[in-house]
């Protein structure tokens, strides 16, 4: 038997190489894991819908499994059915080759849009302004071809990748059903893995309802904010004019899945269809009301519907984020919450582990400086003692109004560099499309 040695630096040295083991095999094993883990909370969220048929309508449990399997078929199957009648519908925006006058009225929208929004004059030779023939606009043309040449990479990519995730979603719908139809029996023998003890075992199941709870939550809640939200966006799309107005709510609504970045991501087409098909005013316009909506529905509409279910810091999510997208892809950035969410549940739950869980969450605390003070004669910090130094206010002044308006001083600091970082964006984006 070999032994290690236990100080401090071979304990970390030993933990650090467990994690790096386990990010490898995350990575060279997501074949299996993907799949098995979309399945496994896919079980979390149709779980209870199925047992509800099985109680309340009578159902075989069998065929409850597959009912619930196939209204999410059938949900897909919309979704899909949307983005593939709006293919043909987005490249419709680029007239043909031989219709010279719907080019130049084209050019002609595309050029007051341009000159809107361009701080210099437009150079003369590269966008005229009253051509007679599309040789003149030469430039304009180019873009032209070029998005026809786009267009057909596009929809062969599209293809090539749906039919990569056909097998892997035939492959889910499987799991999921066996997961689904002997969920009762695997929760019992996942129990009786962690020993005969009945403490052991109560604890173990707690653990994991508290999981699939906190999971479910979020996925329902989530999908009922995202389609909703999909449908208050693509209304005011459709009514400012946007040419592709509900395929960009339901972009919006996928994308949203994925914390911070997915609605910022989400937000690029309907401004650019904006600047391109209304005006660039109407783009900030759009912009602007887009991100009060989201605001609103990160800010208030979120916290109150699903609650404390998925308590994690902003620090937490983003470090998530990125990390489950170094392992796993774009398909980690969808993953991110729930696995995080059922990380925290088990660091909750294991005695040693409850700081990570800690300091995953939100949890409210004061905020005060962090002062490491020196250890006493007998060994013992003084921190637990010794008093952080702060500025104390005026004694006319009380202390809990000032720290609330340091705080809402800080939430506006917030939301007004959110604010800035968002109109920066546009006008990068704007620039790029300048410059094409």
């Amino acid at each position: 038997m070999i032994t290690l040695p236990t100080n401090p630096t071979t304990r970390v040295g030993i933990n650090v190489a467990i994690l790096l083991a386990a990010v490898v095999a995350l990575r060279l094993g997501q074949s299996i894991f993907i799949p098995t883990i979309i399945a496994l909370l896919l079980a979390a969220v149709l779980g209870p819908a199925a047992l509800w048929l099985h109680q309340k309508l009578r159902l075989e449990w069998t065929l409850s499994c597959l009912t619930v399997i196939s209204a999410l078929v059938v949900l897909n199957l919309l979704i899909i059915l949307v983005f593939i009648l709006a293919l043909p519908r987005a490249f419709q925006v680029l007239p043909a080759r031989d219709d010279e006058r719907a080019i130049l009225n084209l050019y002609d929208k595309f050029r007051k849009n341009l000159e809107r929004i361009s701080p210099v004059e437009l150079d003369p030779d590269l966008f005229p302004e009253k051509p007679e023939r599309t040789s003149d606009i030469q430039a304009f043309q180019n873009l032209i071809d070029f998005g026809r040449s786009v267009a057909p990479e596009v929809l062969k990519t599209t293809f090539i990748y749906g039919s990569m995730w056909l097998w892997q979603w035939v492959l889910i719908l499987f799991m999921l059903f066996f997961l689904l139809l002997e969920g009762g029996m695997l929760t019992r023998r996942v129990v009786e893995i962690f020993g005969p003890s009945e403490e052991v075992q109560n604890h173990a199941r707690t653990v994991l309802a508290d999981m699939a709870r906190q999971v479910k939550t979020y996925l329902v809640w989530r999908t009922i904010i995202n389609f909703g939200l999909a449908v208050v966006v693509g209304t005011i799309f459709y009514f400012a004019g946007l040419h592709q107005p509900w395929t960009w709510a339901m972009l919006l609504a996928i994308l949203n899945y994925v914390p911070y970045l997915g609605p910022l991501v989400a937000a690029i087409p309907p401004i650019l269809d904006a600047i391109i098909t209304v005006s660039p005013l109407g783009a900030v316009v759009i912009m602007i009301v887009y991100t009060v909506i989201i605001v609103i529905e990160g800010y208030l509409i979120v916290p109150v519907l699903m609650g404390r279910s998925m308590d994690l810091n902003a620090t937490t999510v983003l470090l998530a984020c990125l990390f489950w997208e170094l392992v796993w892809g774009t398909v980690g950035l969808f993953l991110a919450m729930p696995l995080m969410a059922a990380l925290k549940a088990i660091c909750y739950y294991v005695p040693g582990w409850r700081p990570w869980a800690n300091l995953m969450s939100t949890g409210v605390e004061e905020h005060r400086p962090v002062i490491l003070n020196p250890p006493s004669v007998d060994g013992d910090s003084s921190d637990r003692e010794e008093k952080p130094v702060i500025d104390i206010p005026p004694a006319d002044v009380p202390v809990e109004p000032t720290r609330n308006l340091l705080q809402s001083r800080r939430g506006l600091l917030g939301f007004t560099l959110g604010a800035l970082v968002t109109c920066t964006v546009v006008w990068v984006l704007v620039f790029v499309f300048r410059v094409l």
